[in-house]
């Protein structure tokens, strides 16, 4: 350590760590001071905020909580839970998505502070039979690295295998199969990669992941309701029905995401009554609960996970779990949002400085509303006066979720297309070593590809010459998505199947005749 970064340690260390911002090192002082009565008026702002984005989106139901100073000063629920009439209430349970990885890591927190496993234990050393496509990677891959997404792992991988059926040690083996973006200096978020953390600390614990989250977070935090389990979820007599985003912009109940192959980045369920509990022990830095010391890195900067694109643009981080970052007001920000398009939609934002949390749980699919009214919550707070209409700003980001994919996608078919080969030339079984193997089947003149573990069935229909196309909806392929499947000719039967939407890194899969 030099002379100088030592004196400005000593200087940092010896200030009171009081309310007072004069008392407060550079670093923890926020430009806008909040006056007393402040968040008050933030909270009895929130009846009105929530009515007006409920009614701007059409989503059905929506539970919103917020702590402050270790109480919950707010938990209710507006609209319908999706069943008949029953009205959504603070103690209705949602399936929370990708909110779960922030539950996830506070749970490694606790392993961390148990001297369990640390953030940067070797995944080797874990889950010896996980591994990436480069050997000298996986050699140091850390459970940190997969918690932050920095392993160079491609965006969502794994994600497309979880759609078609497969389980998740399968789907762990097979991101081997994966090429990798640069180690540690790239981001892609990738519920697999944090999932295969979190088995590793599962297996150094001795237990399943979904028992260890309820020994050492859910039970001792009283999170009744929570659980990491789908089954559980199911279960409960107060639970949001998830309702889809249709073409037309209504919503509908059209799908039930069993999220359990990715449970500790995805599989969480909670009513806002439980969040409320985890934010406050959070905001606590741990409380009795977790060693702040274990948790800190996981709400410490880890990872770039938005670059500036203009010289005024704030830039995001990650954690591990956790997004971090700076408000506008200078305050520092922990927050996650987690969404399904089949009709899930959820966020919370934490502000340490003010002790401050909210979480908004919604069952529709993602539009923007918890993003919105979490911020719109977190201006007043602040700066006493919601800055912008927040809703105009992240619904259209959100909207692009629902463009379908493929390039036949909404195009008629061709009018003069060529004839398709002699249909027994092409069924039979094909394999790619990520996918595995698919089967082309013919039945009264028609083909139908199978997929996945349990034989996801999709007919095909010709469309030019040797491609075919199929229609395809599920969690990562919106309503109306089409994919192609195109054959290769070989000596007198095809020998490749090129499947545009089984794709690996943006590449079409290619599938070779066993």
């Amino acid at each position: 350590m030099s002379n100088r970064t030592r004196l400005v340690a000593i200087i940092l260390a010896a200030l009171p760590l009081t309310a007072a911002a004069e008392d407060l090192p550079p670093s923890r002082t926020s430009a806008l001071p909040v006056p007393p009565g402040q968040i008050d008026k933030a909270v009895e702002a929130l009846d009105g905020i929530v009515a007006g984005i409920k009614e701007r989106s059409g989503v059905p139901g929506i539970a919103v909580a917020v702590v402050h100073d270790g109480e919950t000063v707010y938990a209710k629920g507006f609209g319908l839970r999706g069943e008949g009439d029953a009205p959504v209430t603070a103690e209705t349970v949602f399936q929370i998505a990708s909110v779960s990885k922030s539950i996830a890591a506070t749970v490694v927190a606790h392993q961390v502070s148990e001297g369990v496993v640390s953030w940067d234990s070797r995944m080797q050393d874990l889950l010896p039979w996980f591994r990436l496509s480069d050997p000298a990677i996986t050699a140091q891959l850390t459970v940190g690295d997969l918690f932050s997404h920095r392993s160079g792992l491609p965006d969502h991988a794994g994600d497309d295998l979880e759609d078609l059926g497969f389980g998740r040690e399968i789907i762990l083996e097979r991101l081997a199969q994966l090429p990798l973006a640069p180690f540690r200096t790239s981001y892609g978020y990738t519920n697999f990669g944090l999932t295969a953390a979190a088995e590793g600390v599962a297996q150094a614990s001795g237990m399943a992941w979904s028992d260890l989250v309820s020994q050492s977070l859910l039970e001792p935090l009283g999170m009744t309701t929570a659980s990491a389990r789908f089954d559980d979820f199911m279960a409960r007599d107060n639970r949001a029905v998830p309702q889809a985003l249709q073409p037309s912009g209504s919503f509908a109940p059209l799908f039930q995401r069993d999220p359990d192959a990715q449970s500790p980045a995805g599989g969480m369920s909670a009513s806002v009554e439980d969040m409320a509990k985890w934010m406050k022990m959070v905001l606590a830095e741990g409380g009795d609960l977790i060693d702040a010391d274990a948790l800190m890195p996981a709400i410490s900067p880890q990872a770039f996970s938005g670059r500036p694109h203009v010289a005024d643009e704030r830039p995001g981080f990650y954690g591990y779990g956790f997004n971090t970052g700076v408000s506008s007001s200078g305050r520092v920000v922990l927050s996650h949002s987690g969404a399904f398009i089949m009709g899930t939609a959820t966020a919370f934002t934490l502000i340490p400085s003010l002790d401050l949390g909210i979480v908004t749980l919604t069952n529709a699919s993602p539009v923007g509303v918890p993003e919105s009214i979490n911020a719109s919550f977190a201006d007043i707070a602040q700066t006493g006066a919601i800055e912008r209409d927040w809703f105009s700003g992240y619904n259209p980001l959100f909207m692009s979720f629902y463009e379908p994919l493929g390039h036949t996608a909404g195009m008629p078919f061709p009018a003069a297309a060529a004839p398709a080969p002699a249909l027994e030339t092409l069924t039979g079984t094909y394999a790619n070593a990520y996918f595995g193997t698919v089967e082309i089947r013919e039945a009264a003149g028609r083909l139908t590809l199978y997929a996945g573990p349990e034989d996801m069935a999709f007919p095909l229909e010709h469309w030019d010459g040797s491609t075919f196309v199929f229609d395809i909806e599920t969690e990562n392929a919106a309503i109306a998505s089409r994919s192609t499947a195109t054959f290769t000719d070989g000596e007198g039967e095809t020998e490749m199947l090129e499947i545009e939407l089984f794709s690996v890194d943006g590449v079409p899969g290619q599938f070779e005749r066993m």
